[in-house]
């Protein structure tokens, strides 16, 4: 399924579990105390951020979907803190307030950026009608797409089995992000998300990869889990279904600052594209991406859907698949890349077996701007063009190898004899092809005029082709490429 990141604003998230106010302390450390072996902070700043489940809320909100949040409080001023932050960022508050409760605070005392100390304010196992939750919790269901159980083990979500048969009664979807052990309190959800120390302290000490897949597809089978993503640090992320190959991704971190609140920021992405009608193995990508965005931020910090779009819009990271599009992110990368001032140029091909002559084309249409697409026909489209035996390489391997050409910014296949629609939808300040065609011919180039753009031809190499190459390789002694 192919979904356009603007329309996951559409998409309605209700987070129900564990919040806390997160409090940070910061300023200058130059001496050690006298009165113990402990450096001194002279704090110059004291800032407030929502946390926990909240965290999650406010990451689904900053991603442009409607985030509406069910949460157990103490009858106290940390409590109204917490609930005005949470309004101040846009997300709609349902507390359950009990005056034997503590509010959790975590304070975090920070210099240069490290954190030096952490101090818990909480109550063990607080204690929330059922009752009570239940009937909050329908209220909410009826207006959301996709559920989040954020259970940081504080009491709340102490009978989440209930609310999970409840939400998947009403059709809707559950992620559960889980601090227990238990899974058959997780039993029913549709995707839970542990990170690799909370899976291992659930199935017991993994041998290997297969090992993981195994243990997380058993998993799956005992506790009727639909999926289980596992999230692995700098390792990535494996997404496991009983019966299907697993998706593996690499980290798409850049620098890894801080990892507080990076599960959260997961499991709003995650929230936000299944919402918007994502397929679960594009909203887990997504994910990954969102959680390369949060580690390299301080503290428990949000991202926001511009800043996943300016990611592939970037430098490529260590992960190749920075440069190849899929197509529900074109239109945001394309968006953030003109907001940025960048000068697109678009070509487009086969690309089958590349050479010489490609690189120097390739390399002369980046000169033309600031950033490369290349458009590249999917394999149907080269057969019908080319006829039967091409391509000779399979479309995943042909955008492979270009997006690793220094030229190159990004990669995206169409899958129609020509790629004018796709001309359309990216609208280039610069289109190109080979010197063998006529401006006049180019598909797209109307559009592209029409606009304000340039459509341009670029000289050929001569005898060099990849009709030439295919020939030679079949016997053709006439068809040698010079």
């Amino acid at each position: 399924m192919t979904t356009p990141l603007k329309s996951l604003a559409h998409g309605r998230v209700l987070v129900v579990g564990d919040v806390m106010l997160d409090r940070y302390w910061a300023g200058a450390t130059r001496r050690i105390s006298p009165e113990a072996p402990v450096p001194v902070v002279k704090v110059r700043e004291e800032t407030e951020r929502v946390g926990g489940a909240a965290n999650v809320a406010a990451n689904v909100a900053a991603m442009g979907a409607h985030a509406a949040l069910i949460g157990g409080v103490g009858a106290d001023r940390a409590a109204d803190q917490l609930e005005d932050l949470c309004r101040s960022l846009g997300i709609d508050v349902a507390f359950i307030r009990n005056s034997s409760v503590e509010t959790t605070v975590k304070l975090r005392v920070m210099s240069q950026h490290q954190q030096l100390l952490r101090l818990d304010f909480e109550t063990d196992k607080a204690a929330y009608a059922d009752t009570e939750l239940e009937a909050i919790f329908r209220t909410g269901l009826a207006a959301a797409n996709v559920v989040v159980l954020s259970d940081y083990g504080k009491g709340l979500l102490r009978n989440s089995r209930s609310l999970i048969g409840i939400a998947r009664e009403a059709g809707k979807p559950v992620i559960v992000d889980p601090k227990s052990n238990d899974y058959e309190r997780y039993s029913g959800a549709t995707l839970v998300t542990p990170n690799f120390t909370e899976f291992e302290a659930c199935v017991g000490r993994c041998r290997d990869d297969a090992d993981i897949v195994e243990r997380a597809r058993n998993l799956c089978r005992q506790h009727a889990l639909a999926a289980l993503l596992i999230t692995r640090g700098e390792r990535g992320m494996v997404l496991v279904r009983d019966g299907e190959t697993p998706l593996v991704l690499h980290a798409d971190a850049r620098d890894v600052f801080d990892v507080t609140g990076a599960g959260d920021t997961v499991c709003a992405a995650l929230a936000t594209a299944l919402a918007g009608g994502m397929e679960l193995d594009d909203a887990v990508r997504l994910a990954n991406t969102a959680a390369g965005i949060a580690v390299g931020k301080s503290g428990t910090a949000t991202v926001s859907m511009s800043e996943i779009a300016q990611l592939f819009a970037g430098p490529r990271s260590r992960s190749t698949t920075g440069a190849i599009l899929a197509d529900e992110v074109l239109e945001s990368v394309i968006r953030a890349a003109r907001e940025s001032g960048e000068r697109i140029v678009m070509t487009n091909g086969c690309f089958d077996i590349l050479h010489a002559g490609h690189v120097s084309y390739l390399n002369q249409a980046k000169a033309l701007g600031t950033r490369l697409l290349v458009a590249v026909n999917s394999d149907a489209s080269v057969t019908r063009l080319k006829g039967a035996g091409r391509p000779v390489h399979k479309l995943a391997d042909r955008m492979a190898v270009l997006a690793a050409l220094g030229a190159v910014d990004w990669v995206v296949r169409f899958d129609t004899d020509t790629p004018a629609e796709l001309v359309r939808r990216v609208n280039p300040h610069v289109l190109v092809k080979g010197g063998d065609y006529a401006v006049t011919d180019i598909a797209g180039g109307d559009h592209v005029l029409r606009a304000g753009g340039e459509v341009l031809t670029l000289p050929l190499i001569d005898g060099l082709s990849t009709s030439r190459v295919v020939a030679h390789l079949a016997g053709d002694p006439g068809a040698a490429s010079g």
